[in-house]
């Protein structure tokens, strides 16, 4: 069964379930309300017909004037001389201890009105009796008997239960039918995404759902978009990645095979030969570099990149750093200025943090100009961080290349990168570090005078 047919049948169920709740309940209600109204009614109009008897005997005058108003009014009345000829009033013979017994009679005597609702075999019907007693120096003179026969009340529970039966019915065809088209348009946009979903796993990244329902559903909708976004990004970055790196292998693999043939054959020089060999190496190590790069990148995909913290002083950290790049800076003739705080303790996987540091200087190094200048500063910023910034005046980063810096394979420059080595997943390495050991990276630059790279790091929380 389809999912709008069962909150079809749901609907169905739940309408008769009410309908017959509020039609008992109603049924009830009303009979009870329009009982207790009639007794209400036929005492006060006992009551208001008893103030016109004057004490003694009940007069001739007062038993028509109450006849008078039994013809007008809806509920049969008489009034008695004598309770004991009540039974002379009624149109068949009725005897007056079947109607009203001794206790009645005690009860009368005594000033109270006497109520009855029910069965009354003499009149072989079901009645709504009132007695109200005709009282002179506590004698009993006479009653004014009222009585309504419940005959009617049922003959109007009987019209009122025809209505309601028949609004009911009228009601449950618009209520289902109305209903049935609005739950089939509110699980219109379900068969659409079970439609889309099937087509997504079929390979169709492309397809999207219409979401015009600002509800659940709705949501639920642009959650759907927002996964086949998700997954469709991923694939063009998989695809991407994948054409990267064949193209980062390519480069040199071709470099290797060339010059490794070209000693094979003979064709260079035995000058030239010493040469070659060091392409070749610069090539290989070029590879090496990228093979760990990626191997680093599938573990942090992966969450598998485990660090070892301890307590490190994070000032001799970045100059052991520093003099691993000497030779590089030389050859440049770079000046490197630092400005370190000794007293920042951080707790950190050494061994990370020196790649962290290797790759920003690295990048610094590449694209500072020869007798250019880097800055180093470490900083205690008070808050619960320090701060490491590096700072270059090469030729800067474009603004808008600026939000894709730390993106796989992404440069700036892509010609002159390949040229001197760089993988182009140093800073996408450096930010996924960055974020493993609770720090931040920022990165600032401005288009020919230079590229500052910030990284936030947590100090070391002292116990108390």
């Amino acid at each position: 069964m389809s999912l709008s047919k069962k909150l079809s049948l749901f609907l169905f169920v739940a309408f008769i379930a009410a309908i017959l709740y509020t039609y008992l309940f109603s049924n009830v209600l009303y009979e009870r309300l329009y009982v207790k109204s009639i007794e209400e009614e036929m005492l006060e109009t006992g009551k208001s017909l008893s103030v016109d008897y004057t004490g003694g005997p009940v007069s001739n005058a007062f038993v028509d004037q109450i006849a008078w108003y039994n013809e007008r009014s809806k509920f049969e009345i008489f009034a008695v001389r004598n309770p004991r000829e009540l039974s002379m009033c009624i149109p068949f013979e009725l005897d007056y201890d079947a109607l009203i017994g001794s206790e009645d009679r005690e009860k009368l005597l005594e000033g109270e009105v006497i109520y009855k609702k029910g069965y009354e075999e003499r009149f072989d019907r079901d009645v709504i009796s009132v007695v109200v007693p005709l009282l002179h120096e506590k004698r009993l003179e006479g009653i004014i008997y009222l009585y309504f026969p419940l005959a009617k009340l049922a003959d109007l529970t009987f019209k009122y239960t025809m209505y309601w039966l028949l609004g009911t019915g009228i009601f449950l065809i618009l209520a289902l039918s109305i209903g049935t088209k609005w739950l089939q348009h509110m699980v219109a946009p379900l068969y659409d995404m079970k439609s889309a979903a099937e087509q997504l796993s079929d390979g169709n990244l492309s397809i999207r759902v219409n979401t015009v329902q600002d509800d659940e559903i709705g949501q639920l909708g642009k959650t759907f978009n927002e996964m086949a976004e998700s997954i469709q990004k991923e694939d063009e970055q998989r695809k991407e990645f994948l054409a990267n790196v064949s193209h980062e292998l390519r480069t040199p693999l071709s470099y290797i095979k060339g010059y490794t043939e070209a000693i094979q054959m003979g064709m260079i020089t035995e000058e030239e030969t010493g040469k070659y060999h060091q392409i070749i190496l610069r090539e290989s190590k070029r590879m090496e570099r990228l093979v760990d790069d990626l191997l680093d990148l599938a573990k942090l995909d992966a969450n598998e990149f485990s660090l070892t913290k301890m307590p490190l002083p994070l000032a001799q950290t970045i100059e052991e750093t520093i003099a691993q790049i000497q030779p590089r800076l030389k050859d440049k003739n770079i000046r490197l200025l630092t400005a370190l705080d000794y007293d920042v303790i951080v707790e950190a996987d050494e061994g990370r943090l020196d790649q962290l540091f290797m790759n920003i200087l690295d990048n610094a190094i590449r694209y500072t100009p020869v007798d250019g200048k880097i800055q180093v500063t470490l900083e205690n910023n008070r808050n619960g961080f320090c701060f490491i910034c590096i700072e270059d005046n090469g030729p800067g980063i474009p603004k808008a290349d600026l939000k894709h810096i730390t993106e796989r394979f992404y440069r700036v420059d892509k010609a002159r990168t390949r040229k001197e080595g760089g993988t182009g997943l140093g800073l996408s390495i450096v930010e996924r570090l960055t974020k493993l050991h609770g720090g931040m990276l920022k990165v600032d630059s401005e288009y020919g005078k230079g590229t500052k790279i910030t990284i936030y790091l947590p100090l070391l929380q002292e116990n108390d």
